[in-house]
């Protein structure tokens, strides 16, 4: 008896296992699904909030544009007047720590030195520097090509970003930007809607 119990529940193990091997198709078809609406986002959104001790905030968008490229497009205020800043994506998406520290390191899957956004070849999250005005806001644009949004190459949604105390002077090896001032998670946004012709 404990033998063939001990098969029945074996030809059991292989049947289930059998059944399970005959779902592939519809496994990647779900998974491909799922690949394929990320790969179908446009826009992201970051809203930054001050860490402790400090009072930067604001809000970043990412569009994504033909030709692989992205656009960001950055606000930023309670920055000290007449002041730069250093502006990068970071490793994790993850700012649970007041001090900012827990998004990680710079976000750099290529494995590059750190950069200015002049030079091609940098981490995938050197974005630069903010410039404040006289009234402490910082408003700031650029496109790059060295990003997605959630494509196959170098996917920034989830990642953090981070508002640095001080200049990025292109330094190793992040830039000698210090403390960091502001956080937040890059987050999927939803697709502004076109503009309706008169």
């Amino acid at each position: 008896m404990r033998s063939l119990f001990s098969s029945s529940a074996l030809i059991g193990c292989v049947c289930a296992w059998m059944s399970i091997g005959c779902q592939p198709a519809e496994s990647v078809g779900v998974a491909a699904g799922a690949q394929g609406a990320k790969s179908q986002v446009t826009h992201a959104i970051a809203v930054l909030q001050p860490t402790e001790g400090n009072k930067a905030k604001g809000t970043v968008t990412f569009e994504a544009l033909a030709g692989n490229k992205v656009k960001v497009t950055a606000r930023v205020e309670g920055l000290e007047p007449n002041s730069r800043h250093g502006f990068h994506i970071h490793e994790f998406g993850d700012i649970s720590s007041a001090n900012g520290t827990a998004a990680g390191d710079h976000y750099n899957p290529e494995g590059h030195m750190h950069a200015l956004p002049e030079t091609g070849a940098r981490h995938a999250g050197d974005l630069g520097n903010l410039e404040a005005n006289e009234e402490g806001i910082a408003q700031y644009e650029i496109t790059v090509e060295n990003i997605t949004l959630a494509g196959a190459k170098n996917p920034i949604v989830g990642r953090g970003l981070i508002v640095h105390a001080k200049p990025d002077d292109g330094g190793q090896p992040t830039g000698n930007a210090g403390p960091r001032i502001a956080q937040a998670v890059i987050g999927v946004a939803k697709a502004p809607k076109p503009a309706e012709s008169e």
